[in-house]
This record gives structure tokens, C-alpha cells and sequence, in this order.
């Protein structure tokens, strides 16, 4: 690592796993800093949810935006290519730039939230003054403790957690067909401005789109929502007796992982 003073960092991304383990560090590490990698193009509910979470711990959670700049500014950067599993820029320039540019080249313990019944890693950073540290792993906290901290503090879980599995931009692409349908019922306007951003290229006709295989305008129809329904409906039946959340449902996808920068 380089010289320079020990700095403590915990990166809150509005999802349950980093709330919780800003509430379990609060009292075990006070100089701790707390941040907030900003996309502008977060739900409303997540922003309501960092609130509850400054109030409690009684500090400030810095906002970081790459140059000071949102999702549209590298949206243009990228010539209207919009972000996709394969192509991430999204996590790189709005969630990862600026954490590391945050931190600068002092020597840093960056505190993430991933579980003793997860098997993941959570930090992608390669900058060697970075040391990752996983305390609900070494302390064997698993779901239900983070259940507890949320409940027993009156933090509670994020408002989105009834429709929704993960935090994040409105419009990831990590979501579910019925958690489109999910945005399109609690926020429609958020829906529409999503839709907005989808595209056909008129030289190629080559569709620029949210969702593999389906614009955000076909998913919408009445018929497609009830399909949508009905398909999560028969998973969630299938799933009775195992013991399977509704988090566990929404989860279970078959795309690859969500960038755990953006979701924890």
C-alpha cells in the first residue's frame, strides 16, 4: 500500500446487504467515511432509503459522480450504446471511477457487504493501496442477521423490495421481465423514460433495447404483462414449501451476475 494515513470506506449502494453493514461497522470503526456512487437514474425510493440511513448514522454519506457527470453524459460518451452484460460501462464510469478516484492512492480497508451464506466476491478494484474486507463473512452473518439489524434499528428494507429484488438505475438490465412490469406499475413515468432510451438503428435495423429479444413498448402491452404474470406466478407456486423469499425468485435468473458495486 502507499504511505499516507489508513482511511476506512464503506460504499452504500441503497440495496439492504450495504445498509446493514453500515449499521453494524457505525460504532466499531466512527472514522468510517460513507459514500454513494451517484448515477442520477436511481428510484426514488432507494435516494428515501440513503436518507433513513444518514440519519441514523449521524454523518453525512458523500455523493460521488465521475467528473461530476451522470448516466446521460457517458451515455453520449458511448454514442448512445446503451450498457448491456457484455458491454458494462455503466458499472465502470458511474459506480467504479469514481469510488477509486474518491480514494485516491492513500491506503484504504473498503468494507463490503457480502454474507456468510453468499459464495461471491463483491470488490473488482485491482488498485493494490485498496484492501477489501468482508466483516458479515468473518463475523458469519447470514441473511436473517441482516433482517435483524434492518428491523431491530427501524431502518427497515428498501421500499422496492415489494417489486423489486435489487438496487440499482431504474433501467438495468439485470431485471426481470416481472420486475419491468414491477417499474411500469409503481413508476410508469420512470418506465416511460426508460422506454425512451431504447432505439433501432435505421441503416442496420439492429434494435438497441432494455431486455434481450423485447423492446419496453412490446413488454408493456396488456397481453405481455398478464403472460409476465402468469409465467412468475407458476415459478412462485412451484416454489411453495421450499422456503423460497420473493428475493430468491426475483434472483433466480438466468443471465450473469449484477455488478455487485451497484446492487450490494
Amino acid at each position: 500500500m502507499s504511505e499516507g494515513r489508513l482511511r476506512h470506506i464503506l460504499s452504500i449502494s441503497g440495496g439492504k446487504d450495504s445498509a446493514a453493514l453500515a449499521i453494524y461497522m457505525r460504532d466499531k470503526v466512527p472514522e468510517m467515511e460513507y459514500v454513494f456512487c451517484d448515477t442520477e437514474k436511481e428510484l426514488s425510493e432507494t435516494y428515501e432509503y440513503l436518507a433513513r440511513i444518514e440519519a441514523f448514522l449521524g454523518k453525512s454519506i458523500t455523493v460521488l459522480k465521475h467528473d461530476g457527470r451522470g448516466f446521460d453524459h457517458w451515455l453520449n460518451v458511448f454514442g448512445g450504446y446503451l450498457p448491456a452484460s457484455n458491454m458494462r460501462w455503466c458499472t465502470k464510469y458511474l459506480k467504479l471511477k469514481p469510488f477509486e478516484k474518491y480514494v485516491g492512492e492513500a491506503p484504504v480497508i473498503s468494507y463490503v457487504g457480502i454474507r456468510a451464506d453468499e459464495d461471491r466476491e463483491g470488490y473488482i478494484s485491482k488498485k493494490p493501496n485498496i484492501k477489501a474486507v468482508y466483516p458479515f463473512k468473518e463475523d458469519g452473518l447470514c441473511y436473517h442477521d441482516i433482517e435483524r439489524i434492518l428491523e431491530e434499528t427501524g431502518i427497515g428494507m428498501p421500499g422496492y423490495r415489494k417489486w423489486r429484488s435489487r438496487s440499482g438505475c431504474y433501467f438495468c438490465f439485470f431485471q426481470q421481465k416481472i420486475e419491468w412490469v414491477g417499474l411500469l406499475e409503481h413508476h410508469p413515468e420512470l418506465f416511460r423514460l426508460a422506454s425512451g432510451y431504447e432505439k433501432t438503428d435505421q441503416a442496420t435495423g439492429r434494435r438497441f433495447t432494455w431486455c434481450d429479444n423485447e423492446s419496453l413498448e412490446e413488454l408493456s402491452r396488456p397481453e405481455r404483462v398478464a403472460a409476465i404474470k402468469a409465467e412468475y406466478g407458476a415459478r412462485t407456486a412451484r416454489s411453495v414449501g421450499t422456503g423460497s423469499r420473493l428475493c430468491d425468485l426475483l434472483q433466480d435468473q438466468e443471465e450473469s451476475s449484477p455488478c455487485l458495486v451497484c446492487t450490494l
